[in-house]
């Protein structure tokens, strides 16, 4: 089964829409606590469209104009040599829309994104250890997973 969806990347207009999915994001992965929704507009403007941008987006449109899901990314520096990669740092679709080829579709987009770049040579992400359902969608893909690295972070007040 499929759905009829449009991929896209967000334009200023899609501010406040691209705020509430990333609300519906968070309580996804459990946080019981968000900001609140002027702060986060503010934020999502910034990121995407401030100078210089911080970050890019493409979005999952269905049939009605509806944002279902998106894939939000940076490119960084350096890769392999002097290259760069497209990193993944999020990849949302809404549950309604989950198993329809979606997420693929978008893992797809972001592989055109990163292919039109000269000097882009490789995308990565991560997911959770404690995620199957990520684990298993990346896997249906033919991605293995790469136990190369350690993951730290620090936390900022």
């Amino acid at each position: 089964m499929s759905v009829s969806v449009t991929i896209r990347p967000a334009d200023t207009g899609d501010v406040l829409a691209v705020a509430e999915l990333v609300e519906e994001m968070d309580r996804f992965y459990g946080e019981t606590e968000v900001q609140p929704l002027a702060e986060r507009v503010r934020q999502v403007g910034e990121a995407l469209f401030g100078s210089p941008p911080l970050a890019r987006v493409l979005l999952v449109e269905d049939a009605d104009g509806d944002l279902v899901g998106l894939a939000a990314y940076g490119f960084l520096w350096p890769a392999a040599g002097s290259t760069h990669s497209l990193f993944l740092k999020e990849l949302y679709v809404r549950d309604t829309c989950r198993h329809q080829g979606v997420g693929a579709r978008l893992m797809g987009e972001l592989r055109a994104v990163a292919a039109a770049r000269p000097g882009c040579t490789r995308i990565e992400w991560t997911t959770g250890r404690d995620n199957p359902g990520a684990r298993a969608f990346y896997a249906s893909l033919g991605f293995t997973e790469f136990d190369g690295k350690v993951v730290y972070r620090i936390e900022l007040p």
